[in-house]
């Protein structure tokens, strides 16, 4: 099918800038030309986006697509059916907000992204690392402090898995390499969701991690790290980890450690603030709630800090159960902290970089896949439109595929 969306102010994002009264034509699920109008194209089907933005589908870099609650530990004694049912759910809100590719950072597998990619269920196209790797004790470990087994079963339904020393580390990734990952993620630091470790505590040691990425990058992937302090980003960037999640308790020499070593940032401001204002009642432990402190300040202090260093930052939510429904708040809380025009490249040409898709995501160029949301307003003199998408949404596509038209209301 040819489709061709006409009258369109098309973001450049790349440039930060407009091009007003372009068309955009698509034939199946590629972009095949960007441009002033043409003629010809009588047999295609014809979209008018006069007053309407459109730039590229958005990708969140930092997403748990079967985290359905707020207490991961009910996840291991959870049916894995029923936890891919809520995780399509949640995957189709995502979609709804106009995230069209979301890298899943502990949790997702080879069922839940080839269910989207052949049209199952409706959803992003989802980059999956599998499950994390955490130690014993450690982010990712959530038994109780009095609670002495562990289910080795893959198919609980859980974002991690236990791997200690050397052995147990190349092993897991190995595992996961198998199971078709596109990175593969370490808990190099304590957690807010944990029941038993500290958010100061360092996880994994330098041996471990740097076996863990000679693994992944002996078979094409990259290593991600959730890591909050900057004696745990320091410890991770030296030892080859790409990507830096979180990041709120950074210092300069961490934040310049990861420029100087061309990793980079995921920011999740969001997740803090929502956990804040409504964890409890979805279901986090109210004994954990202390661990959530300043975090979401103390982030946005670092998000600033890293912008100034031109450290290279993706957009990243980490929200789970109830909160998914906030995605786009990210914007909202990063607007007045870096230039818009970056921030939108954070959820867009940047994070097509992040996971190794600049060749065909992220940018509206021919040949990239046709993912592409059509914006009520100007997002580059107003990013916060983003952050409502139900109100200013009027057009999203997924791989050519009309997932919401509003143009003609």
């Amino acid at each position: 099918m040819l489709l061709v969306l006409q009258n369109a102010n098309v973001v450049d994002v790349a440039r930060g800038v407009i091009n007003p009264d372009y068309q955009i034509v698509i034939e199946d699920s590629k972009i095949v030309e960007v441009g002033p109008k043409s003629a010809g194209n009588s047999n295609a089907v014809h979209i008018d986006l006069a007053g309407l933005t459109v730039m590229p589908g958005l990708i969140d870099c930092h997403c748990h697509v079967m985290q359905s609650t707020s207490n991961l530990a009910a996840l291991s004694v959870e049916s894995p059916f029923y936890a891919a049912s809520k995780a399509f759910e949640i995957m189709k809100g995502m979609l709804h907000r106009g995230f069209t590719t979301v890298r899943d950072v502990g949790g997702a597998d080879w069922g839940i992204a080839r269910s989207v990619a052949e049209g199952r269920v409706e959803g992003p196209r989802v980059i999956y690392g599998g499950k994390a790797l955490t130690a014993t004790g450690g982010h990712g470990d959530y038994r109780a402090a009095g609670q002495y087994y562990e289910d080795p079963s893959y198919w609980v339904p859980k974002i991690s898995r236990l791997a200690d020393g050397l052995d147990q580390v190349r092993l897991a990734v190995r595992d996961e390499v198998r199971k078709g990952a596109h990175h593969i993620k370490i808990m190099a630091n304590g957690g807010v969701a944990s029941p038993t470790d500290k958010i100061t505590s360092d996880q994994y040691s330098e041996q471990e991690i740097a076996a863990v990425v000679d693994e992944a990058q002996m078979a094409g992937l990259y290593v991600c790290s959730h890591t909050y302090t900057a004696s745990s980003i320091k410890r991770a960037v030296r030892n080859g980890v790409r990507s830096i999640e979180h990041g709120n308790l950074a210092d300069q020499e961490a934040i310049d450690l990861i420029k100087q070593r061309g990793a980079f940032l995921v920011p999740t401001l969001v997740v803090f603030k929502a956990l804040a204002e409504e964890g409890v009642a979805d279901g986090l432990p109210a004994d954990l709630v202390h661990k959530i402190g300043s975090m979401m300040e103390q982030g946005m202090h670092v998000v600033e800090q890293a912008h100034r260093a031109g450290v290279t930052m993706a957009y990243g939510t980490d929200l789970i159960g109830a909160m998914h429904r906030r995605q786009n708040e990210e914007f909202e809380l990063r607007a007045d902290l870096v230039p818009t025009a970056d921030l939108i490249r954070s959820a867009t040409v940047t994070g097509a970089h992040l996971i190794r898709r600049e060749a065909d995501l992220g940018q509206l160029l021919p040949g990239f896949e046709a993912d592409l949301i059509a914006v009520e307003g100007n997002p580059l003199e107003n990013v916060r439109l983003l952050a409502n998408p139900q109100k200013n949404l009027k057009l999203i596509l997924k791989g050519g595929h009309v997932v919401k038209n509003e143009t003609l209301h």
